[in-house]
């Protein structure tokens, strides 16, 4: 693993970014570096870039009013640091500020990341960006500032340590932050669980107009842009959906859709294990984790739809047909 410290001596100026409409890893691993470069390294001009908006539920992070949410005109600054970003153009705006950087340093947990940075730390067996980050700084220097944006990382992307991707290392870590006095059951009410009453009826429309496909392994909802409208709502407030579908019994794999554009829609997948949907993702130009992946496609519902379930399938095909070589 990388040492932190090495990599910000002779910093000056640094930027720290994640990917356009963060969730909470990348909302979270972003402002935990970010506090603890204000804390352990204030001779370093830093600042945070997050593009898009984020959930009004992690304003409770200290210092979260300094986010820089549009690119000015800037000088090269000696560091960025890029989190939970797994391509180059899941920057949005950012990435020419990325190019331009006397030095870039990557850390990420997507399994898809190319390694696109001049150092990487990237662990596809971690639970979350947050977690890497604090292991980068060190139980030690933990504070309850810092530990509260990492543990909602945390939470965000292991689903409160339900999902596959939480290891005994994720709940040690977890221990650490609680350890700094944070309210974790408050965080994960806040952040996790909580929703706004128009996110209840968008998600209640979006459960109730689901579908079936491939025999009940796999269900798709979609919610197109003028019921977000109607509901008064954005791309932030969709994220559960895809999990929320995914706990149907006898489900492989959900998908969720909204629309993005004119015939673009933003797709969202979750797999309760067999079928690899970062696979699938990264065949149609998107990325991210063996359960938890997403895209952008073009076309109609149906043909969207139709071509993603065509992919899970495949997958499905070929675990069924080596379970019979095996039993024969």
């Amino acid at each position: 693993m990388i040492n932190l410290d090495e990599q910000l001596k002779n910093v000056r100026t640094a930027a720290i970014a994640g990917h356009v409409r963060p969730d909470g890893d990348a909302f979270g691993s972003c402002m935990g570096m970010y506090l603890f470069l204000r804390t352990y390294y204030p001779q370093i001009d830093a600042h945070v870039y997050l593009e898009g908006n984020f959930s009004d539920a992690f304003r409770f992070v200290a210092h979260t009013d300094e986010i820089i949410t549009s690119y000015p005109e800037i000088e090269p600054v000696d560091l960025f640091i890029s989190l939970d970003v797994s391509a180059p153009d899941r920057f949005g705006s950012a990435l020419p500020y990325f190019n331009a950087a006397k030095r870039t340093l990557v850390i990420d947990h997507h399994i898809s990341n190319p390694l696109f940075g001049a150092v990487n730390e990237v662990q596809p067996d971690s639970s979350s960006t947050s977690e890497l980050v604090t292991l980068l700084i060190g139980k030690d220097r933990l504070t309850k500032e810092i530990a509260e944006p990492l543990y909602l990382g945390v939470i965000n992307d292991s689903g409160v340590f339900r999902y596959s991707c939480t290891s005994s290392r994720t709940m040690e870590i977890a221990g650490w932050l609680m350890d700094t006095g944070i309210d974790f059951s408050k965080i994960c009410d806040v952040a996790f669980y909580q929703k706004t009453y128009a996110q209840t009826h968008v998600i209640g429309k979006a459960l109730s107009e689901s579908m079936l496909m491939l025999d009940g392994k796999v269900i798709f909802s979609v919610i197109h842009q003028k019921e977000m409208d109607f509901y008064g709502v954005g791309p932030q407030d969709l994220s559960p959906i895809s999990s929320i579908l995914r706990e149907t019994e006898g489900v492989e794999v959900a998908i969720f859709l909204y629309e993005s554009g004119i015939r673009e829609f933003k797709v969202s997948m979750r797999s309760n294990g067999k079928v690899d949907v970062a696979k699938i993702a990264l065949f149609f130009q998107g990325g991210g984790h063996v359960n938890a992946a997403g895209c952008t496609m073009n076309g109609g519902v149906h043909d969207v739809v139709n071509n993603i379930v065509a992919k899970v399938a495949e997958q499905l095909h070929m675990l069924s047909a080596g379970t019979e070589e095996t039993a024969s």
